[in-house]
């Protein structure tokens, strides 16, 4: 197993003080490794465990009493352990069917949780598999046809099994969103809503584990889980007001196409980009026009009519990037901001207190991003010691990363887009697949299709994102079944 379930106190220093931490109010007691069942002691002997993680302490008592959950915990804290053991233990193999569900964003995940599942999983008879897109349906349908009890996937493919009829949820008993931030908010929503509308009528323990939980996951949580806890076990708790500050050390001559890789990565809901000038505030906001972004700005010579005009604009969320000087945005109000990004820190120190104040607000989560070159880190450190601000360095995307980051967003687009058609569309699409096997075979054919999947990307995912649809009356999170064989089928129907 990887580093998160194999050194369990090599990630304690992650966590904060209790006093840091977010813990529901009639919280549950904590366990301890020798607390827990000896069948749990085995597999976690199984898996070179000596101790339990913070996350694994806290978190196994809620699962195992069914008690929807949000937990907030970095990346190799040990997460993928604390809902493995429970679901294990849950798991009866003299059951043929699925019981277990886990949601991954991407195949790599799946595998990885997969195989911590099994190594935990031991020779109890307990059928794990994993799910997920770009590989050949035949294995999958064998581990259903067996009865697999543990299904580890990513959206897409376990929406096709589901549409296909070669998995059933019907005695489903636990659904855990693994990297929850990155499922409700980077295209998979739809295929989640999908997903949903196929759960049991019966009671379902939900679960969200995730690094961070932006505004928009936050409001979308709900959706999906009936009255979470919510268990913060990190210094950047998300769940309260909070404004996370970090900085990406970019090359001052390339500046404009390190802000373009770093909005790819963070793929920000709605931004407005801080520069010192209104000559500056043109240059950005035309790049990001020329790359394809839907773009504004607004500075001390626009009229108030015309600033009003394109505030409005974001207000509304019809506007996803705004780029601004500190005059131009001074009393601006935007309660859905998820992002301020500053191209080069202000002039004053002050600024900056106003500027990452434009997110955050209303009692969300809300991230103030700064670009600064090696000169300018030393201003920006400046600000952070006056301030007391606990800055964050991240790494700057490279151009590999960021082509695997769209590369993997196209392919769920597309497979979405695929799930739609009907069998006379399927069929004439067919038609294609010699055109598409010979032009993949040499430069200019690749170039051609390149060409197809940029211009779909650009029209798919450089607009605002789509509004949070209101809750209906008395259905709440539980609501959005679908018709299927002739019945309506609730998302989860339960009963508290």
């Amino acid at each position: 197993m990887d580093q998160e379930s194999t050194n369990p106190v090599a990630a304690t220093d992650e966590v904060t003080n209790d006093e840091n931490n977010d813990t529901p109010q009639a919280g549950l007691p904590e366990v301890a490794l020798i607390d827990l069942p000896d069948s749990w002691k085995e597999a976690a002997a199984r898996a070179g465990w000596t101790s339990l993680m913070p996350v694994q302490s806290k978190a196994m008592p809620y699962i195992m009493a069914g008690r929807d959950l949000m937990v907030q915990s970095r990346t190799g804290s040990g997460k993928t352990g604390a809902f493995i053991l429970p679901i294990l233990e849950r798991i009866n193999q003299r059951q043929d069917t699925c019981q277990a569900l886990i949601l991954a964003p991407t195949r790599e995940l799946a595998q990885q949780v997969a195989n911590d599942a099994k190594v935990l999983a031991g020779d109890t008879g307990t059928r794990i598999v994993a799910v997920y897109g770009g590989t050949k349906y035949g294995p999958q349908l064998e581990a259903f046809r067996k009865g697999a009890h543990l299904v580890v996937g990513t959206p897409g493919r376990i929406l096709d099994h589901l549409l296909r009829g070669s998995l059933s949820l019907d005695k489903l008993k636990v659904l855990v969103f693994d990297e929850a931030d990155r499922l409700l908010s980077m295209g998979f929503y739809p295929d989640m809503r999908q997903v949903q509308s196929y759960l049991p009528s019966h009671r379902v323990d939900s679960f969200m584990f995730s690094a961070t939980f932006p505004p928009r996951v936050m409001g979308l949580a709900n959706r999906f889980l009936h009255k979470p806890d919510f268990l913060g076990l990190s210094s950047d708790n998300v769940h309260v007001a909070e404004v996370e500050h970090v900085y990406y050390i970019v090359p001052g001559m390339d500046k404009d196409r390190s802000l373009v890789r770093i909005i790819e990565v963070e793929n920000p809901d709605s931004v407005i980009i801080f520069c010192n000038t209104k000559a500056r505030v043109t240059y950005v906001a035309t790049v990001l026009r020329r790359f394809g972004y839907d773009a504004d700005e607004i500075s001390s010579d626009l009229s108030q009519a015309a600033r009003e005009k394109v505030l409005a604009r974001v207000r509304e969320g019809k506007l996803r990037f705004l780029v601004a000087t500190d005059v131009a945005a001074r009393g601006i109000d935007i309660h859905d901001l998820s992002h301020v990004i500053q191209y080069e820190p202000p002039e004053e120190a002050e600024a900056y207190i106003h500027r990452s104040g434009r997110t955050g607000r209303a009692g969300a989560k809300g991230e103030a991003i700064s670009l600064v070159d090696v000169i300018e880190k030393a201003k920006l450190n400046r600000i952070a010691q006056r301030y007391h601000i606990d800055m964050q360095e991240r790494p700057l995307p490279s151009d590999e990363d960021v082509a695997a980051i769209v590369s993997e967003r196209a392919t769920i687009l597309l497979e979405a887009k695929r799930r739609e058609r009907d069998k006379l569309q399927a069929e004439r699409m067919q038609r294609f697949i010699p055109s598409v096997q010979a032009l993949s075979q040499n430069e200019e054919g690749q170039a051609l299709l390149a060409m197809l999947l940029d211009d779909y990307y650009q029209q798919s995912t450089h607009k605002p994102p789509t509004p949070i649809e209101p809750k209906r009356a008395k259905q709440q999170s539980r609501s959005g079944g679908r018709k299927r064989d002739g019945r309506r089928r609730s998302s989860r129907g339960r009963r508290r």
